[in-house]
């Protein structure tokens, strides 16, 4: 982006605020315009950014020729209607998770950039995290053996919706951890919830197949006494754990295993467990919102195709999509619909 080129934000909610921050630091001046339709939150921003332009008017703003980026953070409705508002208006965008609430228009939104030559790119904020950046380092090279699970545990006690449920709330996150770590698109989905508050699933287990035989299996609430958010890595040769809610050691690597032997005289397979060191490794110290930001401002810049790009999302929704078909069916097997496989990072 030049000196000129203008961003603006949609929304000033839950996650808005987090957003207008980062952007105040990496594009400053650029960043011109907030639109935001609740009065009461146009005041509230105002005192914090007052050398933003704050509107109701989304028009005004697309009318503005310097505007080349949009960041949408509204709720998870609004999502698709209001990416292809800004993608029609020539603009590039950056959508928070989930992109849209369907597969099909999730797709419609990815084809159509692609076809304009305009960057979409979806909120997927958790690949940013140094973390989850060096586990898929360390699996990419081989140092944990063949990949064989995955499993996540993502709780709070709150923010409780009513518009969507817990699963599509919160646990795009782990979908996106997921599919990031394998590097495959997800096959199937099976998964298990209950309504205990209200008529949207407040806990689910989801378990997602992969090619070759991977598991991740995804424990999502937000009706649990702790906040939780970890994700484990099984290899044949050794193991990670990163854990987000550890400030002095995120990421763990277990050289754990359980090592085959020899077959005894009986034909009957004997292993030998391994418990090795475990080790924490250094991890850069970044934001990973920021790090999200700077991406999407420097593919904006250049035309680059983001790492989370659209069709990231589109795999992503796939799934989410899935999980309420198995819901519905009492758990049953449900494929995911066929996605273009994900651009590498």
């Amino acid at each position: 982006m030049t000196d000129t080129d203008a961003v603006a934000l949609i929304g000033f909610g839950y996650w808005g605020p987090n957003l207008a921050r980062n952007l105040q630091a990496l594009a400053g001046d650029r960043w011109r315009y907030l639109v935001e339709l609740s009065p009461e939150r146009r005041e509230r921003a105002a005192r914090s950014h007052s050398h933003v332009e704050i509107t109701d008017d989304l028009e005004k703003v697309l009318a503005d020729d310097d505007v080349r980026a949009v960041v949408v953070a509204t709720p998870a409705a609004t999502h698709a209607p209001l990416a292809r508002r800004v993608l029609e208006a020539g603009r590039n965008v950056l959508v928070e998770k989930p992109l849209a609430l369907s597969t099909a228009d999730a797709v419609e939104l990815a084809a159509f950039a692609e076809e304009r030559g305009l960057v979409l790119m979806v909120g997927h904020t958790f690949e940013f995290v140094p973390a989850v950046r060096r586990m898929k380092q360390l699996i990419d090279g081989g140092d944990i053996g063949d990949l064989l699970y995955l499993h996540s545990q993502r709780l709070n006690l709150g923010r409780i919706q009513s518009d969507i449920n817990a699963f599509w709330s919160i646990g795009p996150h782990d979908v996106s951890i997921a599919n990031f770590l394998v590097g495959r698109s997800p096959e199937w989905v099976s998964a298990g919830g209950a309504r205990y508050l209200q008529g949207v699933e407040d806990v689910t287990f989801v378990t997602v197949g992969y090619p070759g035989g991977v598991l991740a299996h995804m424990h999502v609430s937000w009706l649990d006494p702790s906040k939780t958010r970890r994700t484990t890595v099984v290899g044949s040769r050794k193991m990670l754990v990163y854990d987000d809610m550890d400030a002095d050691a995120k990421l763990k690597v277990f050289d754990k295993g359980a090592d085959r032997l020899a077959e005894d005289a009986y034909g009957v397979w004997q292993y030998r467990l391994r418990d090795g060191e475990m080790y924490v490794p250094r991890l850069e110290m970044v934001e990973p919102l920021a790090a999200e930001l700077r991406h999407f401002l420097e593919c904006v810049r250049s035309g680059s195709r983001p790492c989370t790009d659209g069709w990231n999302g589109v795999q992503v929704v796939a799934v989410l999509e899935a999980v309420d078909a198995s819901l519905a069916a009492g758990g049953a097997q449900v494929p995911v619909a066929g996605t273009r496989t994900r651009v590498p990072a």
